[in-house]
């Protein structure tokens, strides 16, 4: 059965209360990021204990898409001041003010959602807490880089890169940080480079 956006529900949360969708954006975050370009071997439990950065953070911001009482996609943004260290040196050692840079998270939207234009509804819902807080004149999120040539690359893989440009963002080499989690199938987490995208407000 197709999917209508007319089905679809939405909810905001900020801060503290992030936490009370901790279950549903874990598992969701599981499900997505298990397919290429992450092929995430996530866990609830390192999925909840990385959630409390958006907690900890009084200018997070939660915005999720229920389809009924289900979760289908969700996508966040916090202060890059919030963030975790890894994130926060390539912006240091390259002279940016982290005080004006808010940190876009996860996008995430089960399959059978894509294509109703959520995609652009993430972005439009960040960039507008960006712009209420009032704070920050750049936004950036992060990619993970894949080989080209990867053997678990899907023949019908497409990145977003044409999708961020025309956002607006612009993908920025010189800001690289390193993530380590788990492949699939496997329990040793290995580094992955993330490389950022950055836009002006």
């Amino acid at each position: 059965m197709a999917v209508s956006k007319e089905s679809l529900h939405y909810i905001t949360k900020e801060g503290r209360a992030i936490a009370e969708l901790f279950d549903p954006l874990a598992e969701l975050r599981i499900a997505v990021f298990r397919d290429f370009p992450y092929l995430y071997e996530g866990s609830a439990e390192y999925e909840k204990t990385y959630l409390q950065t958006y907690v900890k953070s009084e200018q997070s911001m939660l915005f999720g898409v229920y389809d009924g009482a289900k979760m289908v996609g969700a996508t966040t943004c916090l202060p890059l001041r919030d963030e975790m260290p890894e994130l926060q040196a390539p912006f240091i050692e390259s002279g940016y003010d982290l005080d004006r840079i808010i940190y876009f998270g996860e996008s995430l939207l089960l399959p059978e959602y894509r294509g109703l234009g959520l995609g652009h509804r993430f972005f439009d819902e960040r960039e507008a807490h960006a712009q209420r807080l009032a704070l920050y004149r750049t936004t950036c999120f992060c990619a993970v880089e894949r080989d080209e040539h990867h053997p678990d690359r899907p023949v019908s893989y497409r990145s977003n890169d044409s999708f961020w440009q025309k956002r607006g963002y612009r993908k920025v080499p010189s800001l690289q940080a390193t993530l380590d989690w788990p492949d699939i199938g496997k329990s040793e987490s290995t580094p992955k480079t993330m490389t950022f995208w950055l836009r002006d407000l």
